[in-house]
């Protein structure tokens, strides 16, 4: 019989608060921060700082798991997340599920955006594309192509009639949504622009870059008879010797700029919820705050300005000043008009500085009432910070770090029971709970290279860079004791079966035996466990990994110079030495029967060798780079391994047969620990995560799992197959260009399979029916046995079950690698299904695309006008009534909402507010009277 397998499967991963290479953004209820962490997406709650929910997608053990690369929180619950393959995903946040997946990016997503409604969806992607989303009909509407770099920032203008979008290549593009054309390209950059931003009021628009300074760029809103509306704080300057006609197509006209503190490049620009604050987060550890003036402060400041500049200039000439003054730099007073500066408006508040390179920034959405805002941080050391933004300085009120390593994992080591699992980094050690994925201890430490837990779990060893071991009380979550042990690092840590000790290996040629201990601590009456160096052996070179045999008989010491050397444990003499490898061997294990010992090296190989006489069985070539662990399964000859190339490798090491690859980490893998009775296994990575896998009840064969690997090259390749790489790409014009927004898929193409399929069994099904009824009409009466494939349905209904099952964002692309014939097939069916309400919508998408692909084809056809005809005397009347169903209903609900509205007391509450603006505006209003009051009087007396 054919041997078979258990399959192993990712469970879980832990350890990982928020990833480097995507943005944080609140949820619209400014109660929890949306953090990815790689491919998953961590809901926190700011004020308990917990997790309260992972929304992840489903993917199998086979798919390699992607990364989140950008966020964006809708009004609504909904929440978008783009990954690095160029999908997005529609997520609910308060059920945790995915409504939606939209695939039209061919390259990693850069941008997401919602309308102020939350009903369009903007992203931007590295394929230098733009696409619009309509998320209420889960489709794509068109895709904007013109920028020749990567899309950096998107915003929505004019309630979602325009789009801004920034880019690599140096260009702000306005895209008018409703034409779908470009309709203005900013130039001026100097460097890539890697953020903009809108205030809510949609008067100034920020744009942040390499470049020293932040630009700025009033926006023209335009009115309903064509006129353009300046910015409310006065006419834009500089664009005295251009044409009306032009100035009533620029939608950004530029105002300003303002300097920047730091010296690294902007990474994100963003206005708080208010408009009242902008930050400005920098490539670096600082984050600026400016605050936003309204017009009343700004012109006073403005004022201000100019009658310093007019005292300067009379002290200067000696001469008094006359009412009309020309200020230079932009500042002036003509015709009674004053003009506000980009500095008027703009003034730096703070500068909040954090420990670590900041990756994000986000406000919250909800003003704090003891303070002007709150501002979250992601950070590059895997943690999140919140700031309470106040008037003179800001302060730190929580920091999310508990759950996950400042750095990279190190090392990954499983108590003998397999309830704890024990995780070392740069500076600290961590105890976890490895079916929770909860931590349960942080110790701090030194930078641990390796480690093992003292059988009863109450102890824990760790071997440090610096040459230390610590001795970790791992009750009291405390460092017992740190033993000088080494003098380099300590490289490898290896248990002695029979419990009373270990061996450490490390870079100073030494390789150290050593035994526990009980003492009493001095001040103290409990006692403490301590260790003692019992032998010691001097080896030629580095030690760099040491291996105990089951049975207590060898130990085996890996050295820099590529071999391996087996000893006597009791005597410490010579057995074999193992040499083969390139280069270092860097990891490497006994199996439980002591009949086998693998190395893995630095030259990519794993070597198998017999322990009886040191013969090579196999060298494998196991990764696409250094082998950094690997580790047989207890009782068996099954091993795992991991490499630098981000995978994990299931073998048989007695057929020397790949059982299974294991994709899910994002960066190397630097450790693994087998769990006793191999039913999970957990892996470190420099991604900062610990991954849990569970063996699962499915088997599997090899020759199975060889198909498998070879179906998924094919398909990797997919899109290759249809497009000829050595093609030149097509030019864009400067205008930009439009086209549509999906994108093929092996979905796309099933789906397009299955229709044809359905139409090809529908086509039978409907000459058997025919010819049924020709006997009929004969007289041969016999009883007609419909196809049991079309599951009771008509040929009409079969075809429509078909299409209704294909997801809407697909829908244009599965219809466009439709044949003519199918198409013309298809057409045939459509004025049947007009008749079923809530399929019209459907049928007109259906029609829409066939003409738009095939509409040259249909006009030289004959056979198909019948069928055109037909549509167009139908499909009208439908569409008709479907309209006039849903203005029936918008006027039912809106009369509803009246009704609501006089039945509560929502007017008074309106009133108030509004009563309280009016005060307000009043108040500001009084203010600056008097300051021009107390301003004539100052210049009175100057005169006298």
């Amino acid at each position: 019989m054919v041997k078979s397998y258990l399959r192993y499967e990712p469970a879980a991963f832990f350890g990982v608060i928020v990833s480097v290479e995507s943005n944080i953004t609140y949820d619209s209820s400014g109660k929890h921060l949306l953090a990815p962490a790689l491919e998953k997406l961590g809901i926190w709650h700011v004020r308990q700082g917990v997790c309260t929910k992972t929304l992840s997608p489903s993917l199998s053990s086979r798919a390699p798991s992607l990364a989140v690369t950008c966020v964006a929180s809708a009004p609504s619950s909904l929440v978008a997340s783009g990954y690095a393959d160029g999908s997005i995903r529609i997520w609910d946040c308060d059920k945790g599920s995915c409504e939606t997946t939209l695939n039209g990016h061919k390259g990693a997503v850069t941008a997401l955006r919602y309308n102020k409604v939350g009903s369009l969806l903007a992203s931007g992607s590295k394929d230098n594309d733009v696409i619009l989303w309509d998320v209420v009909g889960e489709t794509g509407l068109f895709r904007l192509r013109g920028h020749r770099d990567q899309i950096t920032d998107l915003v929505f203008l004019d309630s979602g009639k325009k789009l801004v979008s920034s880019s690599k290549d140096k260009f702000l593009r306005v895209w008018d949504l409703e034409t779908q054309h470009c309709m203005q390209v900013i130039s001026g950059h100097h460097s890539e622009i890697w953020s903009i931003d809108v205030d809510p009021d949609e008067r100034y628009l920020v744009t942040g870059s390499a470049d020293l300074e932040l630009r700025f760029y009033n926006v023209k809103h335009e009115l309903m008879n064509g006129e353009s509306m300046a910015n409310e704080t006065g006419p834009e300057t500089g664009n005295d010797g251009e044409s009306a006609t032009q100035n009533k197509w620029e939608v950004l006209k530029p105002f300003g700029e303002i300097q920047r503190q730091g010296k690294d490049r902007v990474a994100t620009v963003r206005f708080s919820k208010s408009g009242n604050l902008l930050a400005c987060q920098v490539a670096g550890k600082t984050v600026e705050i400016f605050r936003v003036l309204d017009e009343v402060e700004s012109k006073r400041k403005a004022k201000r300005r100019l009658n310093r500049k007019k005292e300067k200039k009379s002290a200067k000439m000696g001469v008094e000043v006359t009412d009309n003054v020309e200020a230079n730099h932009g500042t002036e007073e003509a015709g009674n008009v004053l003009v506000v500066t980009v500095p008027d408006v703009f003034k730096l508040l703070q500068t909040i500085r954090a420990s670590k390179k900041i990756c994000s920034i986000s406000f919250c959405p909800v003003t704090p009432k003891s303070s002007l805002a709150s501002l979250a941080l992601s950070l590059n050391n895997n943690l999140l910070e919140f700031y309470s933004i106040e008037s003179g300085s800001s302060t730190k009120t929580l920091a999310i770090e508990l759950q996950g390593h400042r750095s990279d994992v190190r090392s990954v080591t499983l108590s003998s029971d397999n309830t704890l699992l024990m995780s070392t980094s740069h500076n600290a050690v961590k105890i976890w709970n490895p079916s929770t994925g909860s931590c349960l201890r942080t110790i701090d430490s030194g930078y641990g290279l390796c480690g093992l837990i003292v059988p009863h779990n109450k102890y824990a060893m760790v071997g440090t860079r610096d040459g230390k071991i610590e001795i970790i009380d791992i009750g009291s979550g405390t460092l017992s004791e740190v033993v000088e042990a080494h003098g380099g690092s300590i490289r490898s840590i290896a248990t002695i079966p029979n419990g009373n000790g270990f061996v450490t290996g490390s870079a100073d040629h030494d390789v150290k035996f050593w035994g526990y201990q009980i003492k009493q601590r001095p001040s103290q009456d409990s006692k403490c466990l301590t260790i003692s160096n019992v032998r010691t052996m001097k080896m030629n070179d580095d030690v760099l990994v040491v291996a105990v045999s089951p049975d207590a008989k060898y130990v085996a010491v890996a050295l820099l110079d590529c071999t391996v050397k087996i000893l006597f444990m009791d005597s410490l003499k010579f057995f074999l030495s193992l040499y083969g490898h390139k280069l270092p061997v860097l990891c490497m294990d006994i199996s439980s029967d002591g009949d086998l010992i693998v190395t893995g090296s630095a030259d990519k190989n794993l070597r198998i060798w017999g322990l009886d006489f040191g013969d090579c069985h196999k060298s494998i070539f196991a990764h696409a780079d250094s082998v950094m662990a690997v580790q047989f399964v207890r009782n068996t000859h099954y091993m795992f391994s991991v490499g630098k190339d981000r995978l994990v490798k299931y073998w048989d090491a007695d057929k020397f047969e790949l059982l299974l690859t294991l994709e899910g980490h994002h960066a190397d893998v630097w450790c693994l620990a087998v769990s006793n009775r191999g039913d999970f296994f957990v892996t470190g990575s420099h991604d900062r995560s610990i991954r849990r896998w569970d063996r699962t009840e499915e088997p599997f064969f090899i020759e199975e799992e060889k198909e498998k690997r070879l179906e998924e090259i094919f398909e990797a390749d997919i899109d290759n197959t249809f497009e000829d790489k050595h093609i030149p790409k097509e030019e864009l014009p400067e205008e930009g260009a439009v086209a549509l927004a999906g994108k093929r898929t092996l979905e796309t193409l099933t789906a397009t399979d299955s229709i044809i399929d359905a139409l090809d069994v529908a086509e039978v099904e409907l000459k058997r029916i025919a010819e049924h009824e020709d006997e009929k009409a004969r007289g041969k009466v016999a009883e007609f046995q419909p196809n049991m494939i079309m599951l009771g349905l008509s040929p009409s209904d079969y075809v429509l079950r078909a299409l209704s099952n294909i997801s809407t964002n697909d829908l244009e692309q599965t219809l466009l690698a439709l044949p003519f014939s199918d198409a013309l097939k298809l057409l045939s069916y459509t004025k049947d299904w007009t008749s079923n309400p809530d399929k019209v919508e459907l049928v007109c998408r259906i029609v829409t695309v066939l003409l738009q692909i095939h509409h040259s084809q249909l006009i030289s056809t004959p056979s198909a006008r019948p069928v055109l005809a037909a549509l167009k005397e139908i499909i009208y009347p439908r569409v008709k009534e479907c309209k006039d169903t849903l203005g029936f209903n918008l006027a039912a609900m809106d009369h509803l909402k009246q009704l609501m509205a006089s039945r509560s007391d929502a007017l008074f509450r309106d009133a108030k507010s509004k009563l309280l603006e009016i005060r307000s505006q009043q108040s500001k209003r009084l203010e600056a009277r008097t300051e021009t009051k107390t301003e004539n009087k100052k210049k009175k007396k100057q005169k006298k």
